[in-house]
């Protein structure tokens, strides 16, 4: 009978529920902070393009506005990456920035090589934080697509209008 086995001690159960206790309360601030500056970061993108939008939909100018969207999230999901691997770092899951930082950005977009992984007390850490990226990934993407379909909407309705007015015509 192999009694004993899985734990040495009762204060070794008590130390595993800290441990769990103490991964959890982490995820949830790293939670809140990677939302925040999701939330944040597109709340200043939408006023930046709230104030340059205009009425002239030149090739030229969405361009510029798309290619300023793209870099904008980009750099706010490499910050919300950076978020994530700081906290590596401090907490020491990692051995250096380097590692950190990569595992962040490779566990945060969901490509999971699996050539670097978190000790056993922070393991849950990788799933949660990409949990998290496909969540910020598809709400910049939904933004994306909002600004996309915005752009092609007037287009879309001098189109529909002239073809209505063509049609009129033709009738009478």
């Amino acid at each position: 009978m192999k009694v004993g086995a899985v734990l040495a001690s009762p204060g070794d159960a008590r130390l595993g529920e800290y441990q769990m206790f103490s991964v959890f309360l982490s995820a949830c601030v790293l939670l809140f902070l990677t939302v925040i500056t999701h939330a944040s970061g597109i709340a200043v993108l939408l006023r930046r393009l709230s104030r340059s939008h205009s009425a002239s939909t030149s090739g030229r100018r969405i361009r510029r506005t798309l290619l300023q969207i793209v870099w904008w999230l980009v750099l706010l999901h490499l910050a919300e990456i950076s978020i994530w691997g700081l906290f590596y770092l401090w907490r020491g899951c990692l051995p250096d920035a380097e590692t950190a930082f990569y595992f962040s950005g490779v566990t945060y977009t969901t490509i999971g090589y699996g050539d670097v992984a978190l000790a056993k007390p922070w393991r849950m850490l990788g799933p949660i934080e990409g949990l998290i990226g496909v969540l910020m990934v598809s709400m910049s993407t939904g933004y994306f697509f909002l600004v996309v379909s915005r752009i092609h909407e007037p287009g879309m309705g001098k189109a529909t209008s002239a073809s209505a007015s063509d049609a009129s015509a033709s009738e009478g």
